[in-house]
């Protein structure tokens, strides 16, 4: 049966909001780093059979390697291990919305390195409004949680760095690289340093407490967060037009923060709502001024866990 663009869509909306509430559940019962390691292991053993059964072309020469494993260390190493370490000491809704800031970083970074995306009025003021959002934040989690907050609050910023710097890279110099093979290596290159972090901080992942729901969120993280999404996204990118993908970038924070006031109870208070409103306010001038003429396959500002 043939899939329908919007449907595809809805479901990658729900799929990339509802990650940041399973995240969540996760750490209630396997330490940060290791819990990360883990789930790009089965995601990229996933990916390596699906390479091997369509038979994808994989890059051997030196350059493409170095590439692949230099943004598979931004992308999964700092990027994913500050969001699951940072996730400890923040609402899922909150990560979320600090995430969101990934396309203003991006933005900003690919004005020098991508002649085609040039930094105009309205993207100006989307980054600076989503600047003041995360100051407003920022603010309020110091006041109310505490400096665990804040520093939680700070690393999933600098994950949101980490994460466009990679993707500027790879639409600067990876766009004959096979997504899935890209993705694969990305993740291969990233889970090492990941398990070597793990191990040492939070020992041996066999003495784990293991618990269904640990088990529940690292598998839905691995085969639907990741596999599934990842496929469903490069499949709709060919099947929709690109400001209607890039606005799952809108629509994920907000999922993730309705997902987290129903099934974990999570508050949002007036500064931290005021805050995020600055911050989508922000990303939607940015997602919406972009030059008519893009390349669907360049459309690598969403927000995905």
């Amino acid at each position: 049966m043939l899939m329908k663009p919007r449907l595809v869509w809805l479901v990658l909306c729900l799929i990339w909001g509802s990650t940041w509430l399973f995240i969540k559940l996760g750490l209630q019962d396997l330490p940060p780093f290791s819990f990360a390691a883990i789930r790009f292991l089965i995601a990229s053993l996933i990916l390596a059979l699906l390479i091997a059964a369509r038979r994808l072309h994989v890059p051997r020469g030196r350059n493409d390697l170095l590439l692949i494993s230099l943004t598979g260390i931004l992308s999964f190493t700092l990027n994913y291990g500050l969001v699951f370490w940072g996730e400890q000491y923040i609402t899922s809704g909150l990560a979320a919305l600090l995430q969101s800031m990934l396309p203003a970083f991006g933005l900003i970074i690919a004005h020098y390195y991508l002649p085609g995306e040039p930094l105009t009025v309205p993207r100006i003021v989307g980054v600076v409004l989503g600047v003041i959002g995360v100051g407003v934040i920022f603010s309020n989690q110091l006041r109310v949680s505490g400096p665990k907050a804040l520093w939680g609050s700070a690393a999933l910023v600098l994950s949101a760095l980490c994460a466009a710097f990679a993707n500027v890279i790879v639409k600067a110099y990876c766009k004959h690289i096979d997504p899935v093979v890209l993705a694969a290596g990305q993740m291969m290159s990233g889970l090492v340093l990941l398990f070597l972090i793990g191990i040492s901080l939070e020992g041996n992942p066999f003495r784990f407490h293991w618990t269904w729901m640990a088990l529940i969120s690292l598998l839905y993280l691995a085969v639907v967060g990741t596999v599934i999404a990842f496929s469903l996204y490069y499949w709709l990118i060919r099947n929709m037009n690109v400001t209607d993908t890039m606005m799952i970038a809108l629509v994920t924070p907000v999922v993730a923060v309705f997902l987290g006031m129903i099934a974990l109870k999570e508050t949002l208070e007036w500064r931290t709502l005021a805050g995020g409103l600055l911050i989508i306010s922000g990303l939607s001038l940015i997602v919406f001024r972009r030059p008519r003429r893009v390349e669907a396959r360049d459309a690598s500002t969403i927000i995905s866990r």
